[in-house]
C-alpha cells in the first residue's frame, strides 16, 4: 500500500517537472497551476458530506517577478522526492530550515514555506503526509474501548495497543495513521474540544460507563486526528459525537472542520473530514436551559458568526446552525464546556452527557 502511494507522488513530480523542462526547451514560459484554496471556491453537498472544490484555479507563470516562488516550488518538490525515495520524513518546521540552503530562494518565515507546501499538495492532488512532510503537532489523545493495531518500527511485527490500559494517561495519535487498524466493540466515539474535559472523562471512566471511545481534539483537530477518527468510524461503523464550547470558534472552526473540512484544504477534505459527526456540545439553548455562566461575545466572535452565516456553505445549508448562531448574537454571550461545573465537577458525567445521548432532538447537524 505504501509503495503504491510513494510511486504516485514520484510519478506526479516527474510528470510535472518533465512538462516544465519541455516548455523551456520550446521557449515557452512554464506555468504551475493549483486549485484556489478558499471558501469562495468550495461547495457543500450533504450527501457527499464534505467541502469540495468548485474548479477555480490559480496559476504562476515563470517570469522575472515570479522566479523566486517558482524556484521554491520546484525545490520543495525535489525535497519531497528525496524523502519518498529514502522513506524518510521531515516536519514542516524542518522543511523551512532546509530552505536555508537554497540561497536566494530560501524562505524567510515559516508561513511562506507552509503556503508553498499546501500549493504543491493541491497541485499534485496528494496529501503532504504522502509527500513525506508531517506536522509538528501531536494528533490527539485516545482512551476507551479500542485496540489500535500498529507495527513495530524495527521488526515490522504487529503491535496491539489497548487504549483501556493507559491508567491516567492516553494513547497518542501518530502523525501518520494510514497503516493503523482497529478492534473495538464500542458504541460511539466522543470527540472532545479541551484536554481538561477529556482528562475529567478519563479520570472517571466515562468510556467504561457508556462503552465508548474518548478522543481529545485539543482545539481545531490536526489532520492526523481527523483522519484517525474517520478511519476508525468507517472501519467500525461508529457514530461520532462532538463536544465543544458554546462559541463561534468551537462551532465554526473546531466542529465544522472536523465534520466537513475547510476551504483551505478542500482538495483533501474527502479523506480527512468526518461527515457522520453530530454536534451535541454546548448550544445556545443549553446556555439558557442550564443557566450557564457566560462570557461576553467579542467583536471578533460576532464577525466570525456573520461571516459564517453569509459565506460558509455548511452554515448556509443548515438552518439549525443559522438559528443557533443568530441566537448567540442576540444573547451576546458565549459559554465554555467547563461552565457545567457550576452544578458540580462531575455534573457533565452524571447529567449533561447522558441527557444529550438520550435526546437526539438536542443535537445539531
Amino acid at each position: 500500500m505504501e509503495k503504491k502511494k510513494n510511486n504516485l507522488v514520484l510519478d506526479k513530480v516527474d510528470e510535472l517537472s518533465n512538462d516544465i523542462y519541455t516548455d523551456i526547451l520550446k521557449d515557452v514560459q512554464p506555468t504551475l497551476s493549483s486549485p484556489l484554496r478558499s471558501l469562495s471556491n468550495v461547495n457543500y453537498d450533504e450527501e457527499k458530506g464534505f467541502f469540495e472544490l468548485n474548479g477555480k484555479m490559480k496559476s504562476r507563470t515563470l517570469t522575472a517577478s515570479t522566479v523566486k516562488s517558482f524556484a521554491q516550488s520546484l525545490l520543495m518538490m525535489n525535497e519531497s522526492k528525496k524523502l519518498v525515495v529514502s522513506s524518510d520524513i521531515a516536519t514542516k518546521r524542518e522543511m523551512y530550515y532546509i530552505s536555508k540552503n537554497w540561497g536566494d530562494a530560501m524562505f524567510h518565515e515559516q508561513p511562506e514555506s507552509d503556503s508553498v507546501m499546501d500549493d504543491i499538495e493541491a497541485m499534485l492532488a496528494v496529501n503532504r503526509e504522502q509527500m513525506g512532510f508531517i506536522p509538528e503537532e501531536k494528533g490527539g489523545d485516545v482512551a476507551g474501548k479500542l485496540t489500535v493495531i500498529d507495527k513495530d518500527a524495527d521488526t515490522g511485527k504487529e503491535l496491539k495497543i489497548d487504549c483501556t490500559k493507559f491508567g491516567s494517561g492516553a494513547y497518542s495519535v501518530p502523525s501518520s495513521v494510514e497503516e493503523l487498524q482497529f478492534e473495538t466493540k464500542a458504541d460511539f466515539i466522543l470527540a472532545i474540544e479541551t484536554a481538561g474535559m477529556f482528562q475529567r472523562l478519563v479520570k472517571h471512566n466515562f468510556w467504561k460507563k457508556k462503552n465508548c471511545i474518548l478522543i481529545s481534539l485539543g482545539g481545531v483537530p490536526t489532520r492526523s486526528c481527523r483522519r484517525f477518527i474517520r478511519k476508525l468510524s468507517d472501519s467500525a461503523k461508529l457514530p461520532v459525537y462532538a463536544f465543544t464550547d458554546g462559541d463561534p470558534y468551537g462551532w465554526l472552526n473546531i466542529y465544522r472542520t472536523l465534520k466537513v473540512g475547510s476551504g483551505n484544504a478542500a482538495h483533501i477534505n474527502k479523506f480527512f473530514c468526518v461527515p457522520n459527526a453530530k454536534f451535541f456540545g454546548i448550544t445556545a439553548q443549553d446556555i439558557v436551559d442550564y443557566k450557564l455562566p457566560t462570557h461576553p461575545l467579542k467583536d471578533v466572535d460576532i464577525k466570525r458568526i456573520k461571516d459564517g452565516i453569509k459565506n460558509d456553505p455548511f452554515v448556509k445549508h443548515h438552518k439549525p446552525w443559522q438559528r443557533c448562531l443568530n441566537d448567540l448574537v442576540k444573547m451576546k454571550k458565549r459559554a465554555e464546556q467547563q461552565a457545567l461545573a457550576k452544578y458540580g465537577l462531575n455534573f457533565v458525567i452524571s447529567d449533561y452527557l447522558p441527557k444529550k445521548l438520550a435526546d437526539p432532538k438536542t443535537w445539531l447537524p
